[in-house]
């Protein structure tokens, strides 16, 4: 069978509580659905971290060292953590844990965008947390920075630690940004990056979408690219479906979509990777395994993390 790199995202930093009961929210539930994903066939799991009363994104690198320290125990599989972090965190709060973690894989976003979650707002008329309606209504006039400077910052905190990036382009001028860093000779091979699609402020999930932006990356990247794709909502399983066709690999989760198939919830991140490697299987393709993932991108290893 063909080979692919299956993400999962576990819990994110855009659904809230009240939007799903399945949400993993404390330390140990987050790292446990990690560690139910990687044995459902997940190859790497991107980890956020959330306050464990109130279910809002915390940059406080003690949740976080408990999440990556139980999924490091427990699992083999390659462990990304977000740079990402919320819209309640600055820049230098989102890198926080980077140097001290030192993982194989962290999030690096390629370009300052508009992220708007504020239409969601509309579907619910009672929240769990008076934080959540306030946060995703505040998305409205929310620019998610990541300029020049931030970049360059990022990634000094990424070579430092002996992590890769795994950078996220939510639109083709993010690819752009990151061929400037690469034809200077600052992103080792491969490039890896997942195309983002579907946030409002960024480029819509769409087939033809998908495969300009792949068209792009071949283009700037040529034979160093190694690539996954990330469909937001409903676009989740036609995206990555069509993402591994085209060589790349693949990105589920709760972070990205709550369904699981029309009007029913997923119960854990188990259950969409265990979808998603059905539909791959369909087609011929199987995950590949942790040490195989470390291989293809070039990590580090386990033995060079401080979890």
């Amino acid at each position: 069978m063909e080979k692919f790199i299956l993400n999962c995202a576990v819990t994110g930093a855009i659904h809230t509580p009240t939007m799903a009961p399945y949400l993993p929210i404390r330390p140990q539930d987050i790292a446990d659905q990690a560690i139910a994903a990687a044995n459902a066939g997940a190859s790497t799991v991107h980890v956020h971290a959330r306050d464990p009363e109130t279910g809002i994104p915390t940059p406080d690198t003690n949740v976080m060292g408990e999440i990556v320290s139980r999924i490091h125990a427990n699992s083999d599989v390659v462990i990304c953590i977000t740079t990402g972090g919320g819209m309640n965190m600055t820049v230098d709060e989102r890198i926080a844990a980077v140097p001290i973690f030192k993982p194989e894989l962290a999030s690096c976003n390629l370009g300052s965008m508009n992220f708007a979650l504020f239409p969601v707002v509309e579907r619910f008329d009672q929240w769990e947390h008076d934080w959540e309606p306030a946060y995703l209504k505040g998305s409205r006039d929310f620019i998610f920075r990541n300029t020049f400077g931030d970049l360059e910052k990022i990634m000094a905190v990424f070579r430092a630690s002996g992590t890769k990036p795994e950078f996220e382009a939510y639109d083709i001028g993010h690819l752009h940004n990151a061929h400037h860093f690469y034809k200077k000779g600052e992103i080792a091979s491969p490039f890896y990056v997942q195309f983002v699609t579907g946030i409002l402020g960024g480029i819509a999930s769409t087939i033809p979408h998908l495969v300009y932006m792949k068209q792009t990356a071949d283009a700037l990247f040529g034979n160093d690219l190694a690539f996954s794709t990330i469909g937001a909502g409903k676009s989740e399983f036609p995206l990555a479906a069509t993402s591994i066709l085209l060589g790349g690999g693949a990105r589920v989760g709760l972070e990205d979509n709550l369904w699981l198939s029309a009007g029913k919830m997923a119960k854990n991140n188990a259950e969409l990777v265990e979808k998603m490697v059905r539909i791959a299987a369909e087609f011929g393709y199987e995950p590949y395994t942790p040490d195989e993932t470390r291989a293809v991108l070039g990590l580090k290893g386990r033995a060079g993390v401080s979890m």
